[in-house]
């Protein structure tokens, strides 16, 4: 004899995730959030960092160094530079798998030779107008992060190594982080001699 299986019942939930979805409406902005948050509001405790490796450069000294990445006039050696970051032994081991597939990257670095910043700066370029350090790219700062997009020449897995052109840091300096650039709703100006001209 053949054996009737009766539908089980969906719950009211299930069901109304199912309208929702029926409907067009991500079921996800009609549930109430979770809260992971709140007890860490307006914690301004401080933060370890680890660097992952450091920048062979060819600058040596800030006289000479581009401003950043796109500067490559009025600098040593006359024009754009290529350098590597090295990574730390510990992080070499697939971490830089696919990164060769992107033409730029992101590098996150810390200025280690700096020391003190000012809440008023005066930009190198345009108006002599003081500005506050965070609407300035100005080295000196309470964290002293530098944020470079480079053109990436090579990438050695094995040895973890990453060549780029286009730096704009001094030799030795700490790195805290490589991200692939993904051009999503702004793009690197392909009349750039090597790397971030970043336009809308």
């Amino acid at each position: 004899m053949r054996e009737l299986r009766v539908p089980r019942a969906k719950s009211c939930h299930a069901r109304r995730l199912t309208w929702l979805t029926c409907c067009g409406v991500d079921p996800r902005s009609a549930r109430l959030p979770l809260d992971y948050t709140s007890q860490f509001a307006h914690d301004a405790s401080p933060v370890q960092l680890q660097p992952i490796g450091w920048i062979q450069s060819p600058y040596t000294e800030r006289f000479g160094t581009p401003r950043q990445p796109t500067v490559d006039t009025q600098v040593a050696g006359g024009a754009a530079q290529e350098g590597v970051i090295v990574l730390a032994p510990e992080f070499r081991e697939h971490t830089l798998r696919g990164l060769a597939g992107f033409d730029f990257c992101w590098v996150i670095s810390w200025m280690h030779l700096n020391t003190g910043w000012r809440r008023l700066v005066a930009p190198p370029r345009g108006p002599r107008t003081r500005q506050g350090v965070f609407a300035t790219r100005a080295p000196h700062r309470p964290n002293p992060l530098a944020l470079s997009a480079m053109r990436i020449t090579n990438v050695s897995e094995s040895e973890g190594r990453v060549t780029v052109r286009g730096l704009d840091l001094l030799d030795g300096t700490p790195v805290l982080d490589i991200k692939p650039y993904v051009r999503v709703g702004r793009r690197v100006s392909r009349t750039a001699p090597c790397a971030t001209a970043l336009t809308a």
